[in-house]
């Protein structure tokens, strides 16, 4: 299972990551299902549970898509896990540690004013009372927003590639990694 962040997405996917017995971390495990030219591939703890040739995981630990890895090791008892579906259990150590790292990600991130984040927030709360009450005036508000996003999104995107030095500055202040930041800039360049 992979933990997400809503406000940063796949910049920051999180996982129980596997830790071998050396300290070192494994390379993907590919998991075929038999059936389409897919194949899966996965690096978290419950693939290397030392079956069908795979390596075996002595510990787990936080990891993040950005490359981020958590510092504390959780061991991983294997016999105490029977025979249950591994990818179904969800340790609370990695997750934890995930979690700090976001709100690490989030303390890094360009700051919103009070004022902002209560509009914000008052504003989710009265479009979902609205989306209840009135779905079709609910609907017409959205497309008035949708159309403010775009226009602001445009001007701010122009503005934020003038003012910094990198991709990866302006994905710091998004919390985002550099090409995820190019992307969302790219995204809102291309907005009408």
């Amino acid at each position: 299972m992979e933990w997400q962040s809503e406000e940063f997405g796949a910049s920051h996917e999180g996982m129980a990551g596997a830790v071998l017995a050396d300290g070192s971390e494994p390379g993907p495990v590919y998991l075929d299902a038999g059936s389409g030219s897919h194949v899966h591939q996965t690096k978290q703890w419950w693939a290397y549970n030392g079956r069908l040739g795979r390596q075996r995981a002595d510990h787990m630990r936080g990891a993040c898509s950005c490359g981020w890895r958590g510092a504390r090791h959780y061991p991983i008892d294997w016999d105490q896990m029977n025979d249950r579906r591994y990818y179904d259990f969800d340790p609370p150590g990695p997750y934890e540690d995930w979690q700090a790292h976001i709100d690490e990600v989030e303390s890094r991130s360009v700051p919103l004013s009070t004022e902002v984040a209560d509009l914000l927030d008052r504003l989710d709360d009265q479009l979902t009372a609205l989306a209840d009450q009135a779905p079709l005036a609910a609907l017409k508000a959205v497309a008035s927003l949708e159309r403010t996003t775009g226009r602001v999104g445009r001007d701010a995107a122009c503005a934020a590639e003038a003012d910094e030095d990198s991709w990866e500055a302006i994905g710091q202040a998004l919390g985002l990694t550099a090409k995820d930041a190019r992307s969302r800039l790219t995204r809102y360049y291309l907005r009408h």
